[in-house]
């Protein structure tokens, strides 16, 4: 599992949240938002045979992905707690550069990683 970058468990949806008729984010303003987050990367690794965060070596990760000491304290601590990998460690790194590109954000803010941290939920079964 820790070969993935996000899992999840995905629960069945409840009725009442299927019948719910409020307006949510449409599939085109999400889709405008991942083409502008794809750009980021595009730019970011132009030059490069990388195309993507998904494809960051050690390297970038460390160029592209550094955190805040509280963002370094909160992923220390779940690295610890859990006993995280090298290889879940640097995914949780990756998948909050894109969160981060997502949000239109130069830098990876604690709350990027803390949701890619969420996308880790098998770990938390594991350990």
């Amino acid at each position: 599992m820790e070969r993935l970058d996000i899992h999840i468990e995905v629960p069945a949806v409840k009725y009442r949240d299927l019948a719910d008729r409020t307006d949510s984010e449409s599939s085109s303003v999400i889709a405008r938002r991942v083409e502008a987050a794809r750009d980021i990367q595009l730019e970011r690794f132009k030059g490069t045979k990388v195309h993507c965060n998904a494809q960051m070596t050690p390297r970038h990760i460390r160029k592209y992905c550094e955190l805040d000491a509280a963002g370094n304290r909160m992923l220390e601590l779940v690295t610890d707690r859990l006993g995280l990998s090298a290889r879940s460690y640097n995914r949780i790194l990756k998948v909050s550069r894109t969160i981060a590109d997502l949000d239109n954000s130069e830098n990876i803010r604690e709350q990027h990683l803390a949701e890619a941290i969420q996308y880790r939920s098998l770990d938390r079964k594991t350990a």
